[in-house]
């Protein structure tokens, strides 16, 4: 599948587990485009959605129930996305 410049940047912007704020910062689109555009790369699983664990001191993955509140989250690029970004 052909990613669009934005899907391209979003994910160049997960490698690493990352926070709405830094995908924001790094992507200069408004945060509405942005949260739209990462819901649908979350729904094709390209993304993962992590939250911290005060307890294991780390981010485990969450079901992402809450698309309301993308701040809410951290933002990891899966397998498949990595492989998506890689072939363009």
């Amino acid at each position: 599948m052909e990613l669009t410049p934005i899907e391209y940047d979003i994910l160049n912007t997960v490698y690493f587990v990352e926070p709405f704020e830094t995908i924001l910062s790094e992507c200069k689109y408004p945060e509405a485009v942005i949260a739209d555009v990462l819901k649908q790369l979350i729904h094709k699983k390209y993304i993962a959605t992590l939250v911290f664990d005060s307890d294991k001191q780390e981010y485990i993955r969450t079901f992402f129930y809450d698309s309301d509140n993308m701040h809410a989250y951290a933002y990891l690029a899966t397998k498949e996305g990595l492989l998506a970004h890689n072939t363009r």
